[in-house]
C-alpha cells in the first residue's frame, strides 16, 4: 500500500498563532492539559505527533471544528518540563497530512490522518521557479538585516522545490491564514506561485514601514538638533552678555499678565500657565500651545467697556435717520435706554427680530449699536452645525481655538457690544452636536454671566452684551431657544413705506455709489411707484435697491457717452426703457366676476400673497380632487369645506345627495409652489358653493380664515401681511375672522382707509356677502329641512359687522 493511502492515528497538538511546515525545526511551549498530555504520550510512544493550527486562537478547549483540516506530521526531538508546569518541546516537521477524523478524548486529542506524499516536478520547471523565489528572498534579506548570510546560503543550496517553498515560507511573517493556504497547497509549483505573490506583497509592506520609520526618526533627530542648537545659542548669548530673546519674551508676557485687569479665576489661571511656560523649551510644541492660551486670556476685554450714550432723543434721531418705519423695535430699544438711564447696572436685553428677507433686521442691529455708542459685532449662524463653533475646542486638540462668541469679543475690544447673531433659524444639527443647544446658555440672562468656553475653561461674563438675533421665521428655532428671547416681528413694508425708503435712503445711496449726482439723475415718485409695483414683489426692499442700481448704471453709461452733459429724469414712462418689460402685473383683480373663483390671502416668508382658488363641477361619482401642490393641512381644509357645504345642501337649494353624481375639482394656481395651512378654508368653501349654485364671487373681495365642520370661522396668523397683499392686489373689501378684529391695530391707518374690512364669525354670513345674487334672491332658503340637525343652523343676530375706520 502507498504511503499516501496509509491511515494513521496520532496524538494531536493544537497550535495557536503558528503554522509548522515540513523541514522546519521549531520550539513550542504547551500549557493546556490536553496539549501537555498529547506531547507526553507521543514522547513515550514513537515520538510522532500531528501539528495542526486552530482557526481561532481565542478558543482554550478546541474541538474538531476549531482546527484546520490539514496539518504537519512532526517528530519530537526534545521535551522539557518547566517549573511553572508548562512544557517546552522541540519539534521537526516531516510531511503534510490530511485529517480524516478527529478523536476527542478526555485527557488529550487524537486524529486519524492520511499522510500526503510530495508531487514529482519537472526539473526545468522547478529550476526556473526556484531561482525566482531565491532571488526574491535575497532581495528581502537586503532590506531585512535580521536574516543571516548562513540562512541565505542554505536556502540557495536547496534543490527540492517543495522543501524550498516550505523553508522560505517559514521565515516570512505572513498572516496565519496565508501560511495555512501554503500548507494546504500540495502541488509544489502552485505553492511556489502563491508563495511568490505573498513574498512580493510582504516586501512592499516592509519597505513602506521602513520608509515611515525613517521619516519619524529623521524628524525626531531634527527636533533634538534644534533644541540642542537653541540651548547652545542661549549659552553663547549669556557668555557674551547679550539679551536672551526667549527670556525677554517671557518678561514681556509676565509684565502684561500683571498689568491686565482680569477676573480672579482667569488671573490665577494665567499665572499658573506662565509658571509651566517658564519650565518648557522655547521651541517645544506644548510651549507654543501654552503661550497661545495665555495670549488669549490677556487679549480679552474682561472689564473694558464702551461708554454708553443714554440720551434718548439723540438715540431716537439716529434710529429715525437710519430706518423708516419699524416703530415697534425702535420703541423697545428706546425703552431699554430709558431703564438703563435710571438703573446703574442692567442685564443686556436679548431680542429676536423675525421678518422676511430685506426688511432691515441686520441693519437695524447696526443702528442700535450706533444709537447707543456700543461696539458692533456680527456672527452669521447660517449653516453652523458644530457645537464647538459656539463653545470652542478643548486645548487637548491640535489647533484648538475659542468659540466664535469669544473670538468676536476679542475683535470688539469691549465686553458690552451689540452682538448680532444673524440667521439664527438656519443652524443645523449633525453628529458633532447641536449649536442651538449651546446657544441656550449664551442667550439666558440667568446663566450667561458665567459662560464657560471649552478652550478658556474659565467663566466669562456675557450679561452686559446687547444680544440681537435675526431670523426669517420661527419654525427653524427650537422652542427652548425661543423662550429665552423677546420676539419682535418686522412685517413687510407697505407701498408708501417703500416709496419713502427709496426717496430717503436707496436713491441717494445708489446715486453716490454709481458716481452720479442729483444734477445728473432724478427719480420721480411715480417712477419709483412703477418700479415697486411692476418690477418687484417682495416684503423688503432688496430687489427695489437692485432695480434702482441697475437704472443708475445704465444712466451712468449714457452720461459717459455724452461727456457728462446729459441730465436724466426717471419717470413712470421711461422705466421700461431701462428695466425692460414689466415682470409683474400690478393689481390681481379679475376682469369680471367668475363662478367658482374666489380670492384668498396667504402668508409667506417674503410677505403676504393673494391666492386664487378655482373650483369646477363635472359629472362623476362623488370624487374630490385637490391640486396645486397643497400640504396635508390645506387638503384637510378642503375636505372640511366640502363637508360644511354638504351639511347645508338643502338650505342652499341643492339635493341632499347632490355629491353622488358629480366630481369636484379644487385647484390653486402656481402649482409648482408648495402651499399649506388652514387659513384658505373659507375661500375653498366659498368657491365650492359658487360652483354648485352657479353664482359668481365678487372679484374685488379677498378673504382669510379657518373653517370648521359647523361653519365657524376661526382666527388666523399673519393678518398684517395678508391685508398688505390685498392692498397691493387692489382689492376693495377684505373678510377676516371676528377674533382677528383686535389685530387691526397693527395695520397702517392709510391702508385701512382704502379697504373695507369685514369681521365674520360664521360661514353662513360670509356667503351672503361674498356671492353675487340676483335681485330679491337669498343665498339660503327660509325654510329649514328636517334632515339638517338644528344645532348646525346658526341662531341670533347677524355675525357680520363692518369695521369702522376713523
Amino acid at each position: 500500500m502507498n504511503d499516501s493511502e496509509q491511515k494513521l492515528s496520532l496524538f494531536l497538538l493544537a497550535l495557536k498563532d503558528i503554522v509548522v511546515f515540513p523541514h522546519m525545526v521549531v520550539p513550542l511551549f504547551a500549557g493546556r492539559t490536553k496539549s501537555v498530555n498529547a506531547l507526553s504520550n507521543a514522547m513515550n510512544s514513537d515520538k510522532r505527533i500531528l501539528l495542526a493550527t486552530q482557526k481561532n486562537p481565542g478558543v482554550d478547549l478546541p474541538g474538531g471544528k476549531d482546527i484546520y483540516g490539514m496539518g504537519t506530521i512532526g517528530t519530537l526531538l526534545q521535551l522539557l518540563r518547566l517549573p511553572d508546569g508548562t512544557v517546552k518541546a522541540l519539534v521537526e516537521g516531516k510531511r503534510r497530512a490530511h485529517i480524516t477524523r478527529f478523536i476527542e478524548k478526555e485527557q488529550y486529542l487524537m486524529a486519524e490522518i492520511e499522510p500526503i506524499a510530495d508531487y514529482e516536478v519537472k526539473e526545468a520547471e522547478s529550476e526556473a521557479i526556484g531561482r525566482t523565489v531565491v532571488d526574491l528572498f535575497q532581495e528581502y534579506a537586503k532590506i531585512n538585516k535580521d536574516i543571516s548570510r548562513d540562512l541565505i546560503k542554505n536556502i540557495s543550496a536547496i534543490r527540492n522545490v517543495s522543501q524550498l517553498a516550505d523553508t522560505v515560507a517559514a521565515h516570512f511573517n505572513f498572516k496565519i491564514q496565508d501560511k495555512q493556504r501554503l500548507l494546504e497547497t500540495v502541488a509544489p509549483i502552485e505553492r511556489m506561485a502563491l508563495l511568490f505573490n505573498l513574498m512580493q506583497a510582504e516586501i512592499e509592506i516592509y519597505k513602506m514601514e521602513k520608509r515611515i520609520k525613517g521619516r519619524v526618526k529623521k524628524q525626531m533627530e531634527k527636533t533634538q538638533r534644534d533644541y540642542y542648537l537653541n540651548e547652545q545659542m542661549r549659552a553663547i548669548r549669556k557668555e557674551m552678555g547679550t539679551k536672551d530673546d526667549f527670556k525677554s519674551e517671557l518678561d514681556d508676557l509676565e509684565h502684561r499678565i500683571k498689568r491686565k485687569r482680569m477676573s480672579k479665576e482667569s488671573a490665577a489661571k494665567a499665572r499658573q500657565e506662565f509658571k509651566k511656560l517658564k519650565l518648557m523649551a522655547p521651541m517645544s510644541a506644548e510651549g507654543t500651545v501654552v503661550r497661545n492660551y495665555i495670549e488669549w486670556l490677556i487679549s480679552l476685554p474682561w472689564f473694558e467697556r464702551s461708554k454708553l450714550q443714554t440720551d434718548i432723543d439723540k438715540a431716537e434721531a439716529v434710529l429715525a435717520e437710519d430706518h423708516y418705519g419699524l416703530e415697534k423695535p425702535k420703541e423697545r430699544i428706546l425703552e431699554y435706554l430709558a431703564v438703563q438711564k435710571l438703573v446703574k447696572k442692567i442685564k443686556g436685553p436679548i431680542l429676536c427680530f423675525v421678518g422676511p428677507p430685506g426688511v432691515g433686521k441686520t441693519s437695524l442691529a447696526k443702528s442700535v449699536a450706533r444709537a447707543t455708542d456700543r461696539a458692533f459685532v456680527r456672527l452669521s449662524l447660517g449653516g453652523v452645525r458644530d457645537e464647538a463653533e459656539i463653545r470652542g475646542h478643548r486645548r487637548t486638540y491640535i489647533g484648538a481655538m475659542p468659540g466664535k462668541i469669544i473670538q468676536s469679543l476679542k475683535k470688539a475690544k469691549a465686553n458690552n457690544p451689540v452682538f448680532c447673531l444673524d440667521e439664527v433659524d438656519k443652524m443645523s444639527t449633525d453628529f458633532r452636536g447641536d449649536p442651538s443647544a449651546a446657544l441656550l446658555e449664551v442667550l439666558d440672562p440667568e446663566q450667561n454671566f458665567a459662560f464657560n468656553d471649552h478652550y478658556l475653561d474659565v467663566d466669562y461674563d456675557l450679561s452686559e452684551i446687547f444680544f440681537i438675533t435675526t431670523a426669517n421665521n420661527l419654525h427653524g428655532i427650537p422652542l427652548p431657544l425661543q423662550d429665552r428671547m423677546e420676539i419682535i416681528r418686522l412685517p413687510g413694508y407697505t407701498e408708501h413705506e417703500k416709496l419713502q425708503i427709496a426717496l430717503g435712503f436707496l436713491v441717494p445711496k445708489q446715486i453716490e455709489t454709481n458716481g452720479l449726482s442729483e444734477e445728473k439723475i432724478g427719480f420721480t415718485q411715480n417712477g419709483l411707484r412703477t418700479i415697486i409695483r411692476r418690477y418687484t414683489r417682495e416684503a423688503g426692499v432688496r430687489n427695489l435697491e437692485r432695480e434702482i442700481a441697475s437704472i443708475c448704471r445704465k444712466v451712468a453709461r449714457e452720461i459717459t457717452k455724452e461727456d457728462g452733459k446729459k441730465c436724466v429724469k426717471i419717470t413712470a414712462q421711461s422705466i421700461q426703457k431701462y428695466l425692460g418689460v414689466p415682470r409683474f402685473r400690478y393689481g390681481q383683480v379679475e376682469e369680471k366676476d367668475e363662478i367658482g373663483l374666489a380670492t384668498g390671502m396667504a402668508w409667506t416668508q417674503v410677505g403676504g400673497e393673494l391666492l386664487a382658488i378655482e373650483t369646477v363641477i363635472m359629472p362623476g361619482r362623488g370624487k374630490l380632487t385637490i391640486t396645486g401642490k397643497l400640504g396635508d393641512v390645506m387638503q384637510e381644509s378642503a375636505q372640511a369645506a366640502l363637508s360644511y357645504v354638504r351639511s347645508r345642501a338643502q338650505r342652499l337649494g341643492l339635493n341632499k345627495h347632490f355629491y353622488r353624481k358629480i366630481d369636484i375639482h379644487i385647484h390653486v394656481p402656481e402649482g409648482a409652489t408648495p402651499k399649506d395651512g388652514p387659513s384658505a378654508g373659507i375661500t375653498m368653501a366659498t368657491s365650492i358653493v359658487s360652483s354648485l349654485i352657479k353664482r359668481p364671487v365678487y372679484r374685488d373681495l379677498s378673504m382669510t380664515g379657518e373653517i370648521t365642520l359647523r361653519g365657524r370661522i376661526l382666527p388666523i396668523g399673519g393678518l398684517k401681511e395678508k391685508i398688505l397683499a390685498a392692498h397691493r392686489g387692489r382689492m376693495s373689501r377684505v373678510i377676516i375672522p371676528e377674533e382677528n378684529r383686535k389685530d387691526l391695530k397693527e395695520i397702517p391707518a392709510e391702508i385701512l382707509k382704502q379697504l373695507e374690512v369685514l369681521a365674520v364669525s360664521h360661514m353662513d354670513d360670509l356667503l351672503s356677502r361674498a356671492i353675487i345674487l340676483q335681485p330679491g334672491e337669498t343665498i339660503f332658503r327660509e325654510e329649514q329641512d328636517e334632515v339638517i340637525p338644528p344645532e348646525l343652523i346658526p341662531e341670533g343676530e347677524d355675525t357680520v359687522r363692518p369695521v369702522q375706520v376713523n
